[in-house]
């Protein structure tokens, strides 16, 4: 897997996250201990950053992410009791 380690450090800081604080907090306050977990992990991550999205080579539109990190992998955070579909197609 070509993002294998990165991918594994960063659902190492996700358990982190969710063993300290448990489930019921809103994702703002989930987005801000998943960036600490991060950064002490080293890895470079920004939150609600705007990407602009190509398709075939040319610009469809834009699109905020929750966290994007290491400019490659993109978290889309949900604090939710249950994954309905619209999630998992998110």
């Amino acid at each position: 897997m070509e993002y294998g380690e990165l991918t594994e450090k960063i659902i190492g800081c996700a358990y982190g996250v969710y063993n300290k604080m448990g489930f019921g907090f809103l994702e703002s306050v989930y987005e801000r201990c998943m960036l600490i977990e991060l950064q002490k992990a080293m890895l470079n991550a920004e939150a609600q950053k705007l990407i602009t999205v190509y398709y075939e080579n040319q610009i469809v539109g834009d699109f905020v992410v929750d966290i994007i990190v290491d400019d490659t992998v993109i978290l889309e955070l949900k604090s939710v009791r249950r994954i309905i579909k619209a999630h998992e197609v998110q």
